[in-house]
């Protein structure tokens, strides 16, 4: 016998966030590919698990997570995404947003299911889905705007489609999906009896329009599994603190999946993710929405005078640009020669796509401190000067 992976194993690829990531610290490089949120975790936050910890708060949770943070998360549906939910029932605490996905995945999709997914898509979703053997079909969205119809819905949907995948502020085109689209979508999935899982995790981070949760339109309340965390909007992404508001009659099923993979998210982290929510003002929420638009606005205005074309996001913090001035014949390529003139990590826009997909696009980070975000732009400016240098050897 020959040992060898799994047939799941061969069907995952790592990210190529990561890859880009680890070549960016090979060159000592300004990381512009992985959302790693350089900035500062609020004090309220850093104190609540600190003090967690001190009083013994160490220990395995339930399955669920800690009480006082599923009840803050609860109130916090209410107060801002209007949405009102059971502490009790309908909220779990994951590892991270992305094991809120992974446990709802298996506990309510099948082996051979479909399920429809935007692209450009975030890749820890479509891996996730192929890691449950669960088939993608996709929706592409239509730059600038990240537009779609509603025949492009129906174009994909099978009698295996069995749920929707929304991803709103998105990673990595920053669309925010309109009420008028939510309502296709609404529309879409109870005439086909889906599952819509919704990641909200960039819900503070809008810029244009306004944040909707896809649970608060009719009839979408039993069906949709809300999916959200705080590491983007506390800065605390290697603390793994995600969450799922659900019908009751899925909750059951979705923690258990959690607990068997996971046992539980950390415990004092909850606590000082639970401080952050009851104690932090609506400020601190507005505050984000202007630091990130000033800094959204200072990359977007560099790489349009420099020839990368960029799709200014309405939400999150990404932007995706075009790329063709760069030299390659792929985006990854392309993302190589922008590392190599200036020291500034991208991520290839086929990472976002399937197979073909992508290959004139890069996208960009600005979740960084303003001294590193602005010392990228610097960089960034000299490109026009590096290519022209670059295009007079070869005629030379």
């Amino acid at each position: 016998m020959v040992l060898s992976p799994s047939q799941r194993a061969k069907r995952i690829v790592q990210s190529e966030i990561r890859v880009m990531s680890v070549e960016c610290e090979r060159i000592k490089g300004i990381n512009l590919a992985q959302g790693i949120c350089d900035t500062p975790v609020p004090e309220v936050v850093r104190e609540g698990a600190r003090s967690a910890m001190e009083r013994g708060i160490n220990s395995y949770t339930r399955a669920e997570g800690l009480t006082d943070l599923r009840r803050a998360v609860a109130e916090k549906m209410r107060r801002f995404n209007g949405l009102d939910c059971d502490p009790e029932t309908e909220v779990i605490i994951h590892s991270g947003s992305t094991g809120a996905f992974y446990a709802s995945c298996l506990a309510l999709l099948n082996p051979g299911d479909e399920v429809i997914l935007f692209e450009p898509f975030y890749g820890y979703h479509l891996n996730t889905l192929t890691a449950v053997e669960v088939k993608p079909v996709f929706v592409t969205l239509q730059a600038p705007d990240w537009s779609f119809h509603p025949q492009d819905l129906e174009a994909v949907v099978t009698p295996r489609t069995r749920a929707i995948m929304i991803n709103s502020p998105a990673n990595p085109s920053g669309k925010v999906f309109t009420r008028q689209e939510l309502e296709w979508l609404a529309d879409f999935a109870q005439r086909h009896d889906l599952f819509v899982f919704t990641d909200e995790i960039y819900e503070y981070f809008i810029y244009e329009g306004s944040h909707i949760s896809p649970a608060t339109l009719p009839g979408m309340r039993e069906r949709t599994i809300t999916i959200s965390g705080y590491s983007k909007t506390f800065s605390i992404t290697g603390w793994r603190i995600g969450y799922t508001i659900c019908d009751r009659k899925w909750a059951q099923s979705i923690a258990y999946f959690h607990d068997l993979i996971y046992v539980c998210a950390p415990a004092p982290l909850q606590t000082g993710v639970a401080e952050g929510i009851i104690k932090l003002p609506e400020s601190f929420y507005r505050g984000i929405t202007k630091e990130y638009l000033r800094k959204r606005d200072l990359l977007c205005n560099t790489l349009s005078e420099i020839g990368l074309t960029p799709s200014v996001p309405a939400g999150a913090y990404y932007v995706l640009a075009d790329a063709s001035i760069l030299a390659g014949k792929t985006s990854k390529e392309k993302s190589m020669t922008l590392l190599r003139e200036t020291g500034v990590a991208t991520v290839a826009g086929s990472a976002f796509y399937q197979a073909g997909g992508g290959e004139r696009l890069i996208r960009f980070c600005f979740a960084k401190s303003d001294e590193e975000l602005r010392e990228a732009c610097r960089r960034l400016q000299m490109l026009p000067e590096k290519l022209g240098k670059v295009a007079m050897s070869h005629r030379g």
